[in-house]
């Protein structure tokens, strides 16, 4: 039998009419003071009836105290059920719940926070491929190994990997991580940076020219060096960040070239030099007859 004809069937009398034992019912499950009206009472089976009474409670709005009872066979004596707080039509609900990985957005980590990866992420792919034992006849088998071992000679692994392995061989080689960015996340990444520093920015439409030029460009290794480096300029608005190569901004290293100050011409008229003038005028000048013993003598002097 559906919900829909069981609630549309008449309600028994007696549980019908239980409104005050389902009211001490839901007194006693909630606070006193928060139960509210009476609000229907409707039937959920043969001698059984669910009575719905506001709640009062703060915080609650629109849920409804739901409290079932129900009477045996040819029984007068009606008895309690449940007591449960259930939401209404218009009941004020909390959000669905999404996992923390939905929810996490960049900026959310702080100091001492773990984000843990997902070991099928399809950002990240094998750094190294291939089984983890090697054949027989290779030089990294374990067979290979134990002689080794047997010869005293000093075996350097890393811990929790075993000579003969992959994941040995690729420590030997330099390739130290397990797992390198897939294509799939390197595009997502490109995709990232060139929304935040690409070329359809209103800071690079304003630009007089592309980072591609500029020599404050500090190219990125591996295949996003072809599309992406790090700006080195301490006075643009994307120092340290990843730009698209075409970014611009008016911190161009070529875009306004600072002229030299330029340098007056020497003047006509020395006015700041000193000319050195003779506190008496030479002899052989010609301006003036040189005093001799005659005048000297005309004066009496001796």
């Amino acid at each position: 039998m559906s919900a829909a004809t069981t609630r549309s069937r008449t309600p028994d009398r007696l549980c019908a009419e239980a409104v005050d034992l389902a009211r001490e019912a839901a007194e006693e499950a909630a606070h006193p003071g928060v139960v509210g009206e009476h609000v229907s009472a409707v039937a959920e089976g043969d001698r059984v009836v669910t009575h719905f009474f506001e709640c009062k409670e703060p915080g609650y709005r629109g849920w409804r105290w739901a409290v079932t009872v129900a009477r045996a066979s040819r029984a007068k004596l009606v008895t309690l059920d449940e007591t449960v707080l259930l939401p209404g039509p218009d009941a004020l609900m909390a959000p669905e719940w999404v996992p923390w990985s939905e929810r996490l957005r960049p900026g959310d980590m702080g100091p001492g926070d773990l984000l843990p990866t997902e070991a099928d992420d399809l950002r990240l792919e094998p750094g190294y491929s291939g089984e983890d034992a090697p054949p027989p006849n290779s030089a990294v088998s374990e067979e290979m190994a134990e002689r080794v071992e047997a010869e005293d000679a000093e075996l350097v692994s890393r811990p929790g990997t075993s000579r003969g392995s992959i994941a040995a061989l690729a420590e030997e080689l330099g390739m130290r991580r397990a797992r390198v960015l897939s294509r799939y996340g390197l595009h997502a990444a490109a995709d990232r940076w060139d929304e935040s520093f690409g070329a359809k920015t209103p800071m690079a439409q304003a630009a007089p020219a592309s980072c591609v030029t500029c020599a404050f460009l500090v190219p990125l290794a591996g295949s996003l060096r072809q599309a992406f480096g790090i700006c080195a300029n301490e006075f643009g608005p994307a120092d340290g960040r990843v730009v698209s190569l075409s970014y611009g901004c008016g911190g161009h290293s070529e875009a306004a070239v600072m002229p030299k100050p330029p340098r007056p011409s020497p003047p006509v008229l020395d006015t700041l030099g000193a000319d050195a003038l003779a506190l008496r005028p030479a002899a052989d000048s010609g301006s003036v007859e040189a005093a001799g013993d005659a005048g000297s003598e005309d004066l009496g002097h001796s």
